[in-house]
């Protein structure tokens, strides 16, 4: 993108000024089309997380081009909708999924984000994240909702590197969730719907690459219809702005879910880039804890004595603060 492009983009003045401590990010399918585009697999979840195929009796509504005539291939193949016949399309489609990125700049953004206290879910059945968070050499970890300790632990901060997957994984077909009868147990569970709905009041959600999220049935009960006065709230999602009319309705309508739609561009090629520069100027923002820095920290663990010593002879409570500045100098 030339510099001029650039110069054009724009960002919430208040989601910039946010902590990456105070967001979580909601990963949708968008996001793995950024980074590994054009494989089925991706059309298929997407089909999926909007509700289209059933265990059941799969049904292809809307598909178009070459996805359509994969997925019929399949179907035509074997004709069965057989729990090993839907095993076998998973792991058929999903399998490698690392080989197939070819647009990390995303991933990347995530896990610096994470890196600095974000929390991350995902209505996405592929592991992109994880897998691309291993090789970076981060101890990442999938969680999904059935196993309640982990969540509760992951909704109190606790796995710093857990991405938790609200409709199961691919990688364990018989724990993906299709409908919301799929997590009755856990809807009805008023510990973990406690410390979820928490996170909805607490944090401010990042939604990225999620067109169709607030339709989830999952995700309203979790999140959106249990949680009062959410015009109170302060989300965000970053959305795609081909038209104009269409864009400000959809502002309105997510407002009345404490939702604010932010337009990364007019083209999907611009979000990648838009989600790399909003990291950045999120990871700007100097921390309030900065300042509350004392001086063995900054001094290192050789000067700890020193400054006992210090505080000793002085007869004060505390040493004079010494602050860092810019250029790494540290000053009193």
């Amino acid at each position: 993108m030339r510099s001029s492009d650039k110069s054009k983009k724009k960002f919430l003045k208040s989601l910039i000024r946010k902590q990456p401590r105070d967001l979580l990010l909601v990963i949708g399918t968008g996001v793995s089309a950024a980074v590994a585009p054009g494989i089925p697999a991706l059309f298929i979840q997407c089909l999926f997380c909007s509700g289209t195929l059933r265990r059941g009796g799969f049904q292809v509504l809307g598909a178009r081009g070459p996805y359509k005539m994969f997925f019929f291939f399949f179907l035509q193949r074997t004709g069965d909708t057989k729990p090993n016949f839907f095993q076998d399309c998973l792991m058929e489609v999903f399998d490698n999924l690392e080989q197939h990125i070819q647009n990390p700049v995303i991933l990347h953004s995530i896990l610096r984000l994470m890196e600095r206290g974000t929390m991350v879910l995902t209505t996405n059945y592929d592991n992109l994240l994880e897998i691309f968070g291993q090789q970076q050499g981060k101890p990442m970890e999938s969680l999904d909702l059935k196993d309640k300790d982990k969540v509760l632990q992951w909704a109190r901060g606790h796995i710093k590197y857990g991405v938790l997957h609200i409709h199961g994984l691919y990688t364990d077909p018989c724990g993906m969730v299709l409908d919301p009868s799929g997590y009755k147990d856990v809807t009805q569970d008023p510990e973990v719907m406690g410390v979820l709905q928490n996170l909805y009041r607490t944090k401010s959600f990042l939604f990225l690459g999620c067109g169709e999220t607030l339709r989830d049935q999952i995700f309203q009960a979790l999140f959106l219809y249990t949680v009062k006065n959410k015009v109170d709230l302060e989300h965000y999602m970053l959305v795609l702005k081909e038209n104009e009319d269409h864009f400000f309705k959809l502002q309105a309508d997510m407002l009345l879910h404490g939702i604010k739609v932010v337009s990364y561009g007019d083209c999907f090629k611009q979000f990648p880039e838009y989600v790399q520069d909003l990291t950045a100027q999120i990871c700007k923002q100097k921390s309030p804890d900065a300042d509350r820095v004392d001086s063995t920290t900054l001094l290192g663990t050789s000067c700890v004595d020193c400054a006992k010593r210090k505080l000793g002879e002085n007869g004060t409570d505390s040493p004079k603060r010494i602050k860092q500045s810019d250029n790494g100098i540290a000053t009193i």
